[in-house]
């Protein structure tokens, strides 16, 4: 049995920690003893607007159970409030060990219906954040020497016929994360995914269980017992922490499950010249599932199609 993961002396980042699950994050992470920068614009769930009480309420609860935390209220959609996010944690503190990108919005719309300033919105706050936050914090978590990033996915990446614009933005933090992980090792730096499953505002938010055809809440009715942000919590503190077991992975967690996530490749067949016709009638074969592998990087994926296309 391992000892308890302790985050003593280290420092975190975690964007979107004014409610749901960034808050649990940044909770526990305090609890355990890094020192935490709490991030939230507070805007609205489909983003808009500013509240600063969300990212100092949190901050007010790690005080409060003797932890240390500051506020910030950067914009990380931008290079500059990136910038600043990061400058508030290395001046505060004089170091950066774990960055958690969980900043997110959801505006619920179906195709054709979504506009592209929607789309726009979200690969602006999910992949833009996640990509400025990291790039700007990099050069700490290299120094840090056991540097760790959590992206935050979504089953969504399978796809969502309600959640168009949401769906593309957590598909991209897929290969964003990935080709992070690529390079992350010769930093020292470990990068993973996670895709929570737990009852946050956007799963109980009206206007979005209205969009996703969901009915409505009961008023004043809680998360369901165990599907909390605080299921999903350890999952996040392992892969921000130094004893984090993998690289480039993508994990899921919630309701009390925990589970890999995979992107896999068949080995196919080997036909050069088929036609159209060739390849319809061939495609039980081509698509057969034995023998597949997990490629861990486009490398990998290269290796696995060339080895195939040399034993033919």
């Amino acid at each position: 049995m391992s000892g308890l993961l302790r985050f003593d002396g280290r420092v975190a980042v975690v964007t979107g920690a004014g409610r749901g699950l960034g808050r649990a994050y940044a909770l526990l992470l305090a609890e355990r003893g890094a020192r935490v920068v709490v991030n939230d614009l507070g805007a609205r769930l489909a983003g808009g607007g500013r509240d600063d009480s969300p990212s100092a309420t949190v901050v007010a609860e790690i005080e409060a159970a003797g932890g240390e935390a500051i506020a910030d209220g950067s914009d990380v959609s931008s290079a500059e409030g990136a910038a600043r996010l990061v400058g508030a944690a290395v001046a505060a503190w004089g170091r950066i060990d774990t960055v958690v990108n969980n900043a997110g919005i959801l505006a619920p719309n179906p195709f054709p219906d979504v506009t592209r300033d929607e789309l726009d919105r979200h690969l602006a706050v999910h992949v833009g954040g996640s990509f400025e936050v990291t790039r700007a914090a990099w050069p700490a978590l290299t120094a840090s020497g056991a540097g760790r990033v959590v992206m935050t996915t979504s089953s969504a990446l399978f796809g969502a016929e309600h959640l168009v614009a949401y769906s593309v933005a957590k598909a991209a933090l897929v290969g964003l994360g990935r080709a992070l992980a690529a390079s992350a090792p010769a930093a020292g730096i470990k990068v993973n995914l996670l895709a929570p499953a737990a009852e946050t505002r956007m799963v109980t938010d009206p206007g979005m269980r209205a969009s996703s055809g969901l009915p409505p809440l009961a008023e004043g009715a809680a998360p369901s017992t165990g599907r909390g942000p605080d299921e999903v919590a350890p999952m996040c503190a392992l892969l921000a922490h130094e004893q984090c077991p993998v690289n480039g992975e993508i994990v899921t967690a919630g309701a009390g499950r925990l589970a890999r996530i995979v992107l896999a490749e068949t080995p196919g067949i080997v036909a050069p010249g088929l036609t159209a016709e060739g390849i319809l009638e061939r495609w039980p074969q081509i698509a057969a599932e034995e023998g597949y592998v997990v490629p861990r990087s486009t490398a990998d994926s290269v290796r696995f199609r060339e080895a195939l296309v040399g034993n033919a």
